[in-house]
């Protein structure tokens, strides 16, 4: 039984502007809100050199910093920590060489806190030479 008789059934759609219309405006309002941040840094890689090995043995002092945060001075540890004791250690090893070298050679996962500690106990005993060692990536035939 067909109860309305001369009202025709209307199709059904969906109308897809208002619905554009709040996405729109969703959208809008994540753009204004969103806080873009900077980040200070560069995308570096270290530490790897094809340098030749320096042939002036008699003025290097050896710096060790391993992955545990310790300090050897000539493969003797120092004080972690101690900056005094570190300027101390290094200037005893530099005693009698002229123009003394601080060569720092630290495990990639070391702290670069210790590096910098390190270099400031070389400015403290008046070693103006600090360098780091790396390890050479070249295939041993090269």
């Amino acid at each position: 039984m067909n109860f309305r008789r001369g009202r025709s059934r209307e199709e059904l759609e969906i109308n897809l502007i208002p619905l554009i219309d709040v996405l729109l405006v969703i959208l809008i309002f994540l753009m204004v809100t969103t806080t873009y941040s900077k980040t200070a840094g560069l995308d570096i890689t270290l530490p790897s050199a094809d340098a030749s090995a320096s042939e002036q043995k008699d003025r290097e002092i050896n710096v060790l910093i391993t992955a545990r945060g310790d300090i050897l001075v000539n493969r003797e540890q120092v004080a972690a920590g101690n900056a005094d004791a570190l300027a101390t250690a290094i200037a005893t090893a530099a005693a009698g060489k002229q123009e003394p070298v601080v060569i720092i050679s630290s495990d990639k996962d070391a702290r670069l806190q210790s590096s910098i500690d390190v270099m400031q106990a070389a400015q403290k005993a008046g070693i103006a030479g600090v360098s780091f060692a790396t390890q050479s990536d070249a295939a041993p035939g090269r």
